[in-house]
């Protein structure tokens, strides 16, 4: 079940880019999909082979009605297969949303009928231990970049061997029909899977450069550094306001497919740090950048995050070059509110500023909205006390090419231009949302959220019944919600604490879960306190994460920070879980009660975006008041029994 779910959200978001404004969109959809598959436990009519029907028929939808840009300015920007224009975007989602629905449903039906055949935690621990199976299955297919036709086979595989003697003609024709259209498009040419992104790497002889796109949006271009000098002269622009004699140390961040290494060999820097995120970008660009940056003995290659990485080194540099590290945000604002950019907050401004050496320089550049460039040319002003030089290029659509310099001296050498615009508020490392213009919830997405959550109670009061069934387990709900935001919370903040990448991702994805089975472990082997003393113990907790700032975290040393970190993070887990366990083993329906739970957490995804306003910080009270309207509706319940 989770397996699929995590294979879902990344392919779709790689096939159609309106689900880069959205990012939770399928995970709330599954969590709705699950939530009533395990309400309907009680059916006898078995729903797996619906998950079977539904997941071909969301393969087939997704990929015979992609959603691309195709331009970066002027009309019709957007478009679908073969050049036509695509589905209006509320059908697009709203077919996406319901079939991610039905398949998880399936899915979820069938383990919930197992579910039922065992005692509460026992089921509950089963569950986890699968859950923990499918995280690890998934990361290892990412950390092999395969490509969606090894997921769609196991998916394939597994649910026909859960059918068993059950299954159909019409089953195995479902899904063959997912295996070979994943077949299809793995193996398309050109086309490369990395552990981040669906890649479309072109190489054109006749310029001798390489087109790349990501997830059907325009990323990068690889030229030899002549048709550079040529096309794309902001390349240069930081080497006018540095001394050419003194590069002996480089860092750049976001290194790519390696134009911004290439010129920096050029202009005879002699030792360059490069960091990409992306594996399978900076190795397409070792393979066919015209200059071959990459093979040069004074380049060393980081995969990392860049943030993460400044925090790890003790390098000073002569030149810090954040080099086009955020490119697809070229796409309208919302599409990065949800990415935890933590490269351009003002605590990741600070950091840079101290791994410079006296006369250091520091240097951004991008396609910058005129809201964005104030806010990093204010942000810099802050960091270095003195306003940024700005060289301004070509426009592009709404955005404009600039080039923002500071220096350690306070004036940067040879500029001719110093900003002079309306500063705004800094992104920061607890409202890390720059593309955000000031704290607030668009309404695109409350628009969006409105109609998941009306969607949301129709389908459950068709598939379970009347809401009031659920009333029981309103406790559960709540305890669901308060514990999708605490994950969250935790992720966000590893992200910062040890980088952006799918592999942090994953192991705080499997620390929650491991938190959760030593719950379900200590509450089915001893006695617990009352529950009441739980609560208090869990309000310290939750108290204890909110006194401690983050930043104090990262002036520690990798070590000390990860035990710190996790004891923070995991610590109200640990303590929310035993509540849960103990509240879980004495449903009267375990089915009914854990479908309320995933309900609830359903809710949590929706309240997460809160944080566009507050911050992630905030969260943590937001968790408590969930808590403790667990509390209040399930006083009644409150009663110490034994293991």
């Amino acid at each position: 079940m989770l397996f699929v779910e995590l294979a879902l959200i990344r392919w779709t978001a790689a096939n159609n880019i309106h689900l880069a404004y959205l990012t939770n969109f399928v995970l709330l959809a599954s969590f709705l999909g699950i939530g009533v598959g395990f309400l309907r436990a009680h059916s006898s009519r078995a729903l797996l082979g619906l998950a079977a029907v539904g997941l071909s028929a969301l393969v087939a939808f997704v990929l015979a009605f992609p959603v691309s840009l195709m331009r970066l300015s002027g009309q019709h920007q957007l478009s679908a297969a073969f050049g036509l224009q695509p589905l209006p975007r509320w059908l697009s989602l709203g077919v996406i949303f319901t079939l991610t629905v039905a398949v998880m449903g399936g899915i979820a039906h069938t383990v919930a009928r197992t579910f039922s055949l065992f005692r509460p935690l026992e089921a509950y621990r089963l569950d986890i231990l699968g859950s923990l199976a499918g995280i690890a299955v998934f990361s290892a297919l990412s950390f092999a970049q395969l490509p969606p036709i090894a997921w769609g086979l196991i998916a394939a595989i597994t649910v026909a061997a859960l059918l068993g003697r059950a299954i159909r003609w019409w089953h195995l024709a479902a899904l063959a029909t997912v295996v070979v259209l994943l077949a299809i498009e793995s193996t398309a040419p050109n086309q490369h899977w990395s552990p981040y992104y669906k890649i479309i790497a072109t190489p054109r002889r006749v310029d001798h450069s390489l087109q790349v796109s990501v997830n059907n949006v325009p990323h990068q271009t690889a030229y030899p550094i002549r048709t550079l000098r040529r096309l794309e002269p902001f390349y240069f622009f930081p080497y006018r306001h540095v001394n050419r004699h003194r590069l002996d140390n480089v860092l750049l961040v976001g290194a790519g497919t390696g134009n911004d290494v290439a010129i920096a060999l050029f202009e005879g820097a002699k030792q360059i740090d490069a960091v990409e995120i992306d594996p399978q970008l900076q190795h397409l660009g070792q393979l066919y950048h015209r200059n071959h940056p990459y093979a040069s003995p004074r380049v060393s290659v980081h995969i990392n995050d860049g943030r993460a990485f400044l925090n790890q080194t003790r390098t000073q540099y002569d030149l810090i070059l954040f080099a086009l590290p955020d490119s697809l945000t070229l796409l309208p604002g919302q599409s990065s509110l949800r990415l935890e950019n933590y490269l351009f907050t003002v605590e990741a401004m600070r950091s840079a500023r101290a791994h410079l050496k006296t006369g250091g320089t520091f240097v951004m550049y991008n396609y910058y909205e005129r809201f964005l460039l104030n806010r990093y040319a204010g942000t810099l002003k802050t960091v270095y006390g003195s306003s940024p030089c700005i060289e301004l290029g070509s426009r592009l659509g709404g955005r404009r090419q600039a080039v923002l310099t500071a220096s350690l001296t306070g004036q940067t050498p040879h500029c001719l231009a110093y900003w002079h615009g309306r500063k705004l508020a800094p992104a920061t490392d607890d409202w890390p949302f720059p593309y955000l213009r000031s704290r607030t919830i668009p309404r695109f997405y409350l628009r969006w959220l409105a109609a998941i959550a009306i969607a949301s109670l129709l389908v459950i009061r068709v598939a379970a019944g009347p809401l009031g069934r659920l009333a029981p387990n309103l406790d559960l709900a709540f305890m669901g919600g308060a514990f999708l935001l605490l994950e969250t919370k935790n992720i966000v903040q590893f992200a910062l604490l040890f980088g952006t990448t799918w592999f942090v991702n994953s192991l705080v994805f499997a620390g929650v879960l491991l938190s959760v089975l030593a719950a379900i472990e200590v509450a089915s082997h001893l006695r617990l306190p009352p529950p009441i003393f739980l609560y208090g113990t869990l309000a310290a907790a939750l108290a204890v994460a909110w006194a401690v700032p983050q930043e104090s975290l990262l002036a520690l040393s990798p070590v000390p920070r990860f035990l710190a970190a996790t004891g923070i993070a995991f610590a109200p887990i640990f303590l929310a879980n035993l509540i849960f366990s103990q509240r879980f083993r004495d449903a009267g329906s375990s089915t009914a009660a854990f479908g309320a739970n995933l309900l609830g957490a359903m809710i949590g995804g929706i309240l997460e975006y809160l944080a566009l306003i507050t911050g992630y910080r905030f969260l943590l009270v937001v968790v408590a008041a969930l808590y403790g309207l667990a509390f209040l509706t399930g006083r009644g319940r409150l009663t110490h029994t034994t293991a």
